[in-house]
């Protein structure tokens, strides 16, 4: 159990919590390039915590120009082994109202003009995704929900737009058809990443607006989202504190997160070149450098 250590992607706010002592930054590098911020290394009740600013802090970088690898790679690189993605996201149902938080537990991917593999060169992989979320962390996040006594939804549908810019009409009303539930533009291909990396990931959503197909929600504009998430800002930080205590009590050592790539490879290993073997390094060693 020792070995688990827990990572938060979010906004910049989410670490800003008085109780998390010994601060510590990290500045890495990877050969994908650098992660969009410095990692925070931080201790909150005995347990080693790491916190990345996913837009950076400030919010500067794009949703389409996050370096998705950079960031996994980089976690890998501390030994981070499970990842809670915190994301703000629109309502595509009357019943997710804004305030409410949404545990993912499936992907639709619509981005196309972003990096989604670590496996582009040379060694080719296929990892499942047929099930994107790590059920033990995912009841260790409904359990943290629960003890602020947060309004939520276990198990909901996440599309993932490209952006920056919010949805037309039309596409709004075409995911809301395939019985989507919120709709964003971050969790991807950084679930695809983390399983690739062998990282067990969850994602809570925070619903900050509906999306333009509710009649008093057409224009959705970023001071809504704001307000909604400063409201949310406190829950959400508690939610992360009883994460934090709690996640290693649901740590299943039979997630097929944990070896996945054991069966993903399909590279001959004649084909693969030391160059790309020391890419890999941090993501694939384990299985690459048997």
């Amino acid at each position: 159990m020792a070995n688990n250590k827990l990572a938060i992607i979010g906004g910049s706010g989410l670490y800003d919590v008085e109780e998390f002592k010994n601060r510590e930054l990290f500045h890495l590098k990877t050969p994908w390039g650098n992660p969009s911020d410095q990692i925070l290394k931080t201790d909150f009740n005995g347990k080693e915590i790491y916190f990345l600013p996913r837009h950076g802090r400030g919010h500067f970088i794009n949703p389409s120009n996050i370096n998705f690898r950079a960031n996994i790679d980089a976690l890998k690189q501390l030994g981070v082994t499970d990842i809670v993605s915190v994301s703000a996201v629109g309502s595509l149902k009357e019943e997710l109202a804004p305030g409410k938080f949404v545990i993912v537990d499936q992907f639709i991917d619509r981005t196309f003009a972003r990096k989604k593999t670590f496996f582009e060169d040379e060694i080719v992989a296929h990892v499942s995704m047929a099930h994107p979320t790590s059920q033990g962390l995912m009841n260790a996040c409904e359990e943290a929900i629960k003890k602020e006594k947060i309004d939520y939804q276990r198990g909901g549908t996440y599309v993932v737009m490209e952006g920056p810019q919010f949805s037309t009409l039309a596409e709004s009303n075409l995911y809301r058809s395939w019985n989507a539930d919120v709709i964003g533009m971050t969790n991807m291909p950084e679930a695809k990443l983390a399983r690739e990396a062998e990282i067990r990931y969850a994602s809570i959503s925070m619903v900050t607006d509906y999306d333009c197909w509710h009649p008093d929600h057409e224009n959705v504009d970023v001071q809504q989202v704001i307000k909604i998430l400063l409201s949310n800002a406190a829950k959400a930080k508690n939610m992360i504190k009883n994460v934090i205590d709690i996640f290693e009590n649901y740590v299943d050592p039979k997630d097929p997160t944990n070896n996945c790539l054991d069966v993903a490879i399909i590279t001959a290993p004649e084909k693969r070149t030391q160059k790309t073997i020391d890419k890999l390094k941090t993501v694939a060693g384990r299985v690459l450098n048997k």
